[in-house]
């Protein structure tokens, strides 16, 4: 009899190769783990409806930027343990409560899991891969018959950074790699009744200091993916966690920066996205991740 060799993990970019039945490495995952589950009325307009958005928040992240606003579950992996057969009993709970869609926030250490869910039961509303843009195409290839809709962050154009907030040196090639991919799989935006259906979000949070780097990242979507790119320009940035003591990071962000970032947005001939009061910048918007919804059982 043959032994069986274990699957080593390459999912996300940072390819640990690792066993992850019986081990962790830079994310922190072993089994399939939720922090929370929720109806999400935060999201962009087109995502949020006036129903919400059905968001399952997972624990841990490939990512774990120093200024996270989730870092308890990010870094921290709050959450509780839970199935595969669960997590599709999750999809249809969130249908049936009337979300416009299903909302998975930070999956991609689960993206297995969350295919074998999804071919248990794969709701009639859209699946939406709310991700920090740090994956790898190959992953994405493999989610173009599951999801519909990429709520994808673009955090960073220059490497420096990216290394510096996120242990990410290759942030800027990877996701690049992986948003042209994402409109490989939806090629085109389709909204009905003013809730997204199919297509992509671009996300960026600008960032003390670096909006020159938001620029950047601004001109190469336009450049590479076109100006009916929709683009959600974020002024909620809020120091949290390790920024909090960051020479940089622990500075909120000037309202002249964000305007310049979104004076560039509107000079470059962008058709279509959303911006964000300055009043979005506080804690209040984040969610308590001590408490759980009791209606959705998992």
């Amino acid at each position: 009899m043959k032994a069986i060799k274990p699957i080593l993990c390459n999912i996300c970019p940072r390819n640990c190769l690792i066993d992850r039945s019986n081990s962790s490495d830079f994310c922190g995952a072993k089994s399939l783990k939720i922090a929370k589950v929720m109806k999400h009325f935060w999201e962009e307009p087109i995502i949020s409806g006036t129903n919400g958005s059905g968001a399952i928040f997972f624990s841990h992240c490939s990512l774990k930027c120093i200024y996270c606003q989730n870092y308890k579950i990010s870094s921290g992996g709050l959450g509780k343990e839970t199935t595969i057969e669960k997590l599709a009993g999750l999809f249809k709970q969130l249908e049936q409560s009337g979300v416009h869609n299903i909302n998975l926030v930070s999956p991609t250490h689960y993206t297995t899991e969350i295919i074998v869910a999804l071919n248990i039961y794969k709701p009639k509303i859209p699946i939406v891969w709310n991700t920090s843009g740090y994956e790898t195409s190959d992953t994405i290839k493999k989610l173009k018959e599951y999801v519909d809709i990429y709520l994808c962050d673009f955090k960073y154009f220059d490497n420096k950074l990216s290394n510096e907030y996120s242990s990410a040196p290759d942030y800027m090639d990877k996701c690049t790699s992986a948003l042209l991919q994402m409109r490989k799989n939806q090629p085109i935006d389709i909204i009905k009744n003013g809730i997204m259906q199919k297509g992509i979000i671009v996300r960026h949070l600008v960032l003390p200091t670096h909006f020159s780097d938001s620029i950047k990242i601004l001109e190469w979507v336009k450049q590479n993916m076109g100006t009916d790119t929709i683009i959600s320009l974020m002024n909620q940035y809020t120091p949290c966690y390790k920024a909090l003591s960051h020479p940089i990071l622990k500075n909120k962000l000037k309202p002249i920066e964000y305007k310049i970032v979104l004076n560039k947005f509107l000079k470059l001939g962008f058709t279509s996205g959303f911006s964000q009061e300055k009043s979005s910048a506080t804690c209040d918007f984040i969610p308590d991740f001590e408490k759980n919804d009791d209606s959705f059982i998992y």
